[in-house]
């Protein structure tokens, strides 16, 4: 089976380090595999992503180096989504909710004061044809709920190994806005359905959205056991902190603006957080050496002095002009 990976990133800013990482890992990995690489724009939240990023996001990946062999935006595929949303609404597993934030949380904070954890009670799975009536005529129109199992969900993950999660202790997760909008946790599998991804390579801090994502794929009808995962620990800043889009200093336009070289950047973060030394190599030569197996289980610290001595090392390598 040929692989298919697929960098997601949600025009809501500026290319940081942290988040052109994965990106740079899934091209690699589909180099190497002579697999595809494909760039989606989960652009369906309109209230904070703007055509400005979507457009930085493109020029950012091209400065990189990195060519998709396809590119779509989710904002796009709406029917898609809907299609699909219609399928679980018909097997149950799609449901209607009315509370108001105020009232969500004051059953969290009621469960927490019983000593439970906070999770959603599932009130509205008992909610009768004729409260819904009544909900909708007085003006309340319905946001959806997926339905989660009551399994386990495992897989071996290509970096941090056995993984779990258990979908008991989770709130069944919103897929569909009241507005009638669709969520990434459901758009995203929907479009890994659609484009026969193989591999999806992403930071740590989706794990838990793993699981649920593999039980929406199979509720879909989807084999779970046909996609592969790779959770990259997350690169952290000087003070330990996570990398933020909100960090400039490291966002790739503030990079180039102040004379780092693209690929300084491809091959510090190629070796970032594995057993590997950074190599001044093309990115062909990159994916050639890519191996998941070198990367470590613990996060790794984005040192910008080290990228600018390596910086140093190949503007000292370039022909003068």
């Amino acid at each position: 089976m040929s692989v298919v990976v697929r960098f997601a990133p949600s025009p809501t800013g500026y290319l940081h380090a942290g988040n052109a990482r994965p990106a740079l890992l899934n091209y690699l990995f589909a180099r190497k595999m002579k697999g595809r690489f494909i760039l989606r724009l989960d652009d369906t939240d309109t209230t904070r992503g703007t055509p400005e990023f979507a457009a930085a996001i493109e020029h950012d990946l091209r400065w990189l180096g990195l060519q998709w062999d396809e590119m779509f935006r989710q904002s796009d595929r709406l029917d898609l989504y809907a299609a699909a949303a219609e399928k679980l609404k018909a097997s149950g597993r799609l449901y209607p909710c009315f509370e108001s934030e105020a009232e969500l949380q004051a059953k969290r904070d009621q469960r927490q004061r019983r000593g439970l954890a906070p999770i959603y009670d599932r009130a509205m799975l008992n909610l009768t044809a004729e409260q819904r009536e009544r909900a909708e005529a007085g003006g309340k129109m319905p946001y959806w709920r997926f339905k989660l199992s009551d399994k386990p969900v495992a897989w071996n993950d290509l970096v941090l190994g056995k993984r779990e999660v258990k979908l008991t202790a989770i709130s069944d997760p919103v897929l569909i806005r009241a507005d009638g909008s669709p969520l990434y946790t459901f758009t995203s599998v929907v479009d890994d359905l659609d484009k026969g991804i193989t591999h999806v390579i992403r930071g740590e801090d989706h794990i838990t959205n793993t699981g649920v994502q593999l039980d929406i794929m199979s509720a879909l009808g989807g084999n779970p056991n046909r996609i592969g995962f790779a959770h990259v620990p997350l690169l952290t800043a000087g003070d330990g902190q996570k990398l933020s889009k909100r960090t400039d200093s490291i966002s790739l336009r503030s990079l180039r603006h102040d004379g780092v070289e693209a690929a300084a950047i491809t091959a510090y973060l190629a070796a970032l957080g594995s057993s590997a030394d950074p190599q001044l190599l093309g990115l062909d030569e990159q994916a050639k050496i890519f191996d998941f197996k070198k990367f470590s289980a613990s996060s790794a610290r984005f040192d910008l002095t080290q990228l600018l001595a390596l910086n140093r090392k190949l503007l000292h390598r370039l022909p003068f002009t």
